[in-house]
């Protein structure tokens, strides 16, 4: 594979935006829904699948179009081609408060294992696949399934996470133990597989789920502190249950304590 060279920076702290700079006749690749802006004589067209497969007829294009509809994505992405004479810049946005990483395909041997949502955008060239888990116990319980995304290719891939990334490099024979929920992507040289907790009250009791993720170096694991999962859990538990009741704010005097507090919905 020979991806196209691109040129990026990455803007911001808690919501971030990557700004891609292409040179003429080099093409970026993205989900759709994360295109942000973009100069003029950028060509925006709509593809199957990831774009990798385009020389390969119209089965090769199928079969890379069907295998986005197992990781729960759309059958199209979105390409955005430098069509002018000289440098231009677009970029592309974060869906929710977090971290945009890049991925250096060429540094990881060519393959980049992530979690099913993770991924924002790449060179053209890259390969966006799946990565099915050959484990029934990683499958069953390991928070994503028996498919993850797969990034093949030598150029640059974008992919995000919620709220603060932490990147572990691992050791032979290193291990880390992390909420399955937690992990972003790890190098394919990493040993992932899932360990239960243990315990009858950390089971019972101690809220954390069953399971832990256990990754097992050599390689690099990237966490993420917030999975959106989690935000959304948060939200949805704060939010108004019923008509008009809510949680007022963890206060033990509930609606009078908004009324003190200054919120005067009512």
């Amino acid at each position: 594979m020979n991806a196209h060279e691109i040129d990026y920076e990455i803007h911001g702290e808690e919501m971030q935006y990557v700004e891609i700079e292409l040179d003429p006749r080099e093409a970026v690749i993205a989900e759709a829904g994360s295109f942000m802006m973009m100069e003029s004589d950028i060509q925006m067209d709509t593809i199957f699948g990831d774009g990798s497969n385009q020389d390969k007829g119209v089965l090769g294009k199928l079969f890379s179009a069907g295998k986005r509809l197992l990781t729960g994505e759309s059958l199209f992405m979105t390409a955005f081609l430098n069509i002018g004479q000289g440098k231009r810049k677009l970029s592309f946005a974060s869906p929710y408060p977090g971290k945009i990483i890049p991925i250096d395909l060429s540094e990881k041997d060519g393959k980049f294992i992530c979690q099913k949502d993770a991924f924002l955008c790449a060179a053209q060239g890259v390969s966006v696949g799946i990565e099915f888990s050959k484990r029934l116990g990683r499958g069953l319980f390991g928070g994503e399934g028996f498919i993850m995304q797969k990034l093949e290719g030598d150029g640059m891939a974008f992919v995000h996470s919620g709220g603060t990334t932490a990147k572990k490099v691992l050791a032979p024979g290193e291990v880390l133990k992390v909420d399955t929920g937690c992990i972003i992507g790890f190098t394919h040289t990493i040993d992932y597989d899932i360990s239960f907790i243990g315990g009858i009250k950390n089971t019972v009791f101690g809220g954390e789920g069953l399971f832990f993720a256990t990754l097992k170096g050599p390689g690099t694991v990237y966490i993420q502190s917030l999975p959106f999962s989690r935000l959304a859990g948060r939200i949805w538990a704060a939010a108004p249950q019923g008509q008009g009741k809510d949680r007022g704010e963890g206060s033990i005097l509930g609606g009078l304590g908004d009324i003190l507090d200054g919120d005067n919905r009512f």
